[in-house]
């Protein structure tokens, strides 16, 4: 079975990890055919070095946004030199909000529009041993507080813009799709935001490789006193958006 599944296009390390934690192969198998993504049967992925459980409710945590992590880290070390407060916004699974916990001397909240969201969030929160506050809200709505970082993934796909079909058919639509070109959310975050930031902040977003410009334009209109610069990933396209006080 090992082969079987290595031949659909699946890593050896995943294929037996399922064959692992599997309780029925045959029928694991043949969802496989059907372009189920592995890492919902299995239950969990590796994040950032941590066990993030995951299951339809939720986004399957990516490597670029390990990236995306690991470059705010960068800057929040050269920039702050105190305990900073941290919100994860839009959070699905919790896994930027714990990697962050970790990595960094900070208190910690998370939020989500959606319950069942955050109830995985809720169960990566403690699986991980992490005290992290979370909130269910509509973006910023029923956040109150101030904090020196927020970073985000939220949803950014053009809805006209065609995906792969087992991301399309299997993940949650709600934290995929985005209306006005997949910009929808980043104009009502920066709409919403500068109650929730400190004098001094960090705002860290991961993007659509094709929204580089449109996104300039939009953060200039609201940060023009701000430091506004775009990152790459591995792949050497734009997907992270930093905004930062001058």
């Amino acid at each position: 079975m090992l082969d079987k599944i290595i031949k659909l296009g699946i890593s050896k390390r995943e294929a037996e990890e399922l064959i692992k934690v599997s309780n029925n192969l045959d029928e694991d198998y043949e969802k496989l055919l059907l372009n189920y993504p592995i890492q919902y049967l299995i239950g969990y992925v590796n994040f950032y070095g941590n066990k993030i459980y995951v299951n339809n409710s939720v986004l399957i945590p990516r490597y670029e946004t390990e990236y995306l992590i690991e470059k705010t880290i960068l800057y929040c070390k050269k920039i702050f030199n105190k305990k900073i407060k941290v919100l994860d916004l839009c959070t699905g699974s919790g896994a930027i909000g714990i990697s962050l916990k970790k990595e960094l001397n900070c208190d910690v909240t998370i939020s989500d529009i959606s319950k069942l969201a955050l109830a995985v969030a809720n169960k990566n929160c403690k699986e991980n041993n992490v005290n992290i506050n979370i909130i269910e809200s509509d973006l910023l709505d029923n956040i109150n507080d101030k904090y020196d970082l927020i970073i985000s993934n939220p949803p950014y796909i053009n809805k006209k813009m065609k995906i792969m079909p087992s991301v399309y058919k299997y993940e949650p639509h709600l934290a995929l799709f985005a209306d006005e070109e997949g910009i929808y959310y980043y104009r009502k975050i920066f709409e919403q935001i500068k109650k929730n930031i400190k004098e001094k902040f960090i705002l860290a977003f991961e993007i659509g490789y094709e929204q580089k410009d449109t996104l300039n334009s939009l953060a200039k209109n609201y940060f023009s006193d701000c430091k506004i610069f775009f990152e790459k990933d591995l792949n050497n396209k734009y997907r992270y958006l930093f905004i930062i006080s001058e």
